[in-house]
């Protein structure tokens, strides 16, 4: 068996993407992903430039205000306030400019950021169905599924929010420091003091805290990947009275996350009130300056009030930038692990034949044609039931090859990884029409075989043959399609059970699904459920019995009508009456049709045509159930329970 991973989804929180590699290729590949939407930078940016320069020229608003109408107003019996008044509509205006200037941007990045992400997301499951199954045998279904919830939500968070935030704030730094120079150069040297202070803050608690977030994170993902453990293993779990010992383990992951995320938090809440207490503080000494400039004459009460407003405007976007940049370089971590993705090497297809319709020259057209080597088969247009070989790279007229179901493994060797051989010297033929069962303990190489013929992996040494082409000339659409897999483990997908039936062959009509669930006896427990073939199925199909799901599995490969049946330990999850009803009809589904059989029940294969007995990835015996018995060897050892399959 390949190489597989813990199915598990835990253990991937956000936030644990970690650093990014190479910021400047990363960006640009997303950059790559806006499009046309690219153009809405440019409204995005004159938005923030507007809501930023609103604020600074709002702020600064108040000098005039203060020094030329408030001030000097002051103890008028009836003062003129017709220019004050066009100030504060003038004051109005601006502000009012920069709260639509801020909601158009808002809106602006909310249509970039989805339409960037439904590119990404479209990108990624179109590339995945390309992948070989190796990439899925190595990798965990929470690492995979991770790329689509926690690495997409932190780059909708960085598009939507951290990016438009980090640039308004270095707008309105720059645009404030700028401001307050031109007001006081003493009072901003003193700002930039408390703003030195404020980054070792920063820089102290930050580093601290970003451990314990990480800590807290892999905590999570222990508690998550235990709890999902223990809900799929529930039954085990209580068959074996093992409740205490479960509560156990997770009272103490659950200790140890309440520990790092106390931790975490705590230095997370600590950052935002020290923040604000050395703002708070910069703001009084600010005003304590600012007022025995003023009582000295170096500065006026206007200036002051601008500046001190400047102060709060100056600190605060400081202390977003330091923590929107941590969003940024995380989303950025998570963009890398998309395009990583995105980077696998697609499954190669360099085949050239394919499978088409095809129908028999009739008499008639054979006497009459004048080429002595007229192939007995003509592609057809439309179905005819009969299936032929055409090699799309061969000159028009090539004679089609009859798709017969003739198998042929020659000298095969195979390993998953390079140091690890599983196969030696794999020999077989499997006649058209022959019955070849694959027997042997567990990890002797039998689902290997049916891996390579599948081509989910591809053979490093030997050669297979189907129909006397190698198979790495067939396209593997055509070479699958000519396969019909019953799986162990069933997996049936959320539809109809009509639609679950017909997925093996999309165009078979609902007579044909019938026929095929009759053939193999789903059709008796189907009419009893409520909607019979329109019943809903989610889940898996948990609603049903798991021999159910596999009656249901077996009509799905009927349904496909394929000359070559795989069938891994079909009947394993089915009960022994259940199996004797549905023999006559398997039998009917074998009828015709190489099949090979991967059983560990061996009553099953007593018909085979050809039994294999595999070790350590080596044929040790091969023939029929008879002949096998008189060898007395471990197939004998395995039928008389001598000896038993694990």
């Amino acid at each position: 068996m390949p190489p597989m991973g813990n199915k598990g989804h835990g253990g991937h929180g956000r936030g644990s993407a970690g650093k990014p590699k190479n910021v400047r290729q990363t960006l640009k590949r997303l950059f790559s992903y806006m499009g046309g939407h690219s153009i809405l930078l440019i409204p995005v940016m004159l938005c923030v430039l507007i809501s930023s320069g609103a604020m600074i020229a709002g702020t600064y608003m108040l000098k005039p205000a203060l020094n030329n109408y408030i001030i000097p107003l002051i103890g008028h019996q009836n003062p003129d306030l017709t220019q004050f008044i066009k100030l504060l509509v003038t004051m109005a205006v601006i502000y009012l400019a920069g709260v639509v200037a801020g909601y158009l941007n808002n809106r602006l990045m909310l249509i970039l950021s989805t339409s960037t992400l439904f590119k990404i997301r479209t990108a990624m499951f179109s590339h995945m169905e390309s992948l070989p199954l190796r990439y899925f045998d190595t990798r965990t279904h929470g690492e995979i599924m991770s790329l689509y919830t926690n690495d997409t939500d932190t780059l909708r968070d960085m598009f939507s929010q951290s990016i438009p935030q980090v640039l308004s704030a270095i707008l309105t730094v720059t645009g404030v420091f700028v401001m307050m120079l031109i007001l006081s150069p003493v009072l901003t040297l003193l700002v930039i003091a408390m703003v030195i202070v404020m980054f070792f803050a920063v820089a102290i608690i930050g580093g601290r805290s970003g451990k314990a977030f990480r800590a807290q994170q892999k905590n999570i993902g222990k508690v998550n990947g235990y709890i999902e453990e223990m809900i799929e293993g529930q039954k085990v779990v209580k068959v074996f009275n093992h409740e205490e010992e479960t509560k156990a383990v997770f009272a103490q992951l659950n200790k140890d996350l309440q520990q790092s995320s106390a931790t975490a938090n705590s230095l997370a809440n600590i950052m935002m009130p020290l923040m604000s207490n050395i703002s708070y503080v910069n703001y009084a000494l600010t005003a304590m300056v600012g007022a025995l400039l003023a009582i000295s004459g170096h500065i006026d009460i206007g200036t002051i009030a601008s500046f001190l407003q400047y102060t709060r405007s100056f600190t605060m976007p400081i202390s977003q930038m330091s923590q929107q940049f941590n969003s940024i370089l995380n989303a950025l971590a998570g963009a890398e692990r998309i395009f990583a993705m995105l980077d696998e090497e697609p499954e190669t297809d360099e085949g050239t034949y394919t499978l088409v319709n095809a129908v028999e020259l009739s008499p008639e057209a054979l006497k009459h044609s004048k080429e002595t080597s007229c192939p007995l088969l003509t592609e057809a247009y439309s179905y005819t039931g009969k299936w032929a070989w055409k090699d799309t790279a061969a000159p028009e007229g090539t004679p089609l090859i009859p798709l017969r179901g003739e198998v042929v493994f020659n000298d095969v060797s195979f390993g998953y990884v390079p140091e690890k051989t599983v196969l030696h010297h794999i020999n077989l033929k499997a006649e058209p029409g022959q019955k070849i069962a694959l027997v042997g303990s567990t990890g002797s190489g039998k689902t290997t075989i049916t891996n390579l013929l599948t081509r989910f992996y591809d053979i490093e040494q030997g050669s297979i043959t189907f129909d006397s082409i190698p198979i790495e000339k067939i396209k593997k659409s055509a070479l699958r399609k000519s396969l019909g897999m019953v799986l162990q483990d069933t997996h049936l997908f959320t539809g109809s059970v009509t639609d679950n039936i017909r997925f093996g062959n999309p165009d078979v009509s609902f007579k044909q699904v019938e026929q095929a669930a009759k053939l193999t006896n789903a059709d008796s427990f189907i009419q009893h459920l409520d909607e019979k073939y329109n019943t809903q199925l989610t889940a898996d199909g948990t609603s049903i019995s798991q021999g159910q799901r596999q009656l249901l599995s077996i009509a799905r490969a009927a349904a496909a009508n394929p000359p070559v049946l795989i069938l891994d330990e079909a009947t394993s999850s089915i009960d022994t009456r259940t199996e004797s009803l549905i023999e006559k009809g398997m039998d009917k589904l074998m009828e015709g049709r190489t099949v090979f059989v991967i059983a560990h029940r061996l009553s099953t294969i007593r018909n085979a045509d050809q039994i294999l007995v595999l070790e350590q990835g080596n044929i040790i015996e091969r023939g029929t159930h008879e002949e096998l018995l008189d060898q007395k060897g471990r197939y004998y050892q395995l039928y008389t329970g001598m000896f038993e399959l694990d």
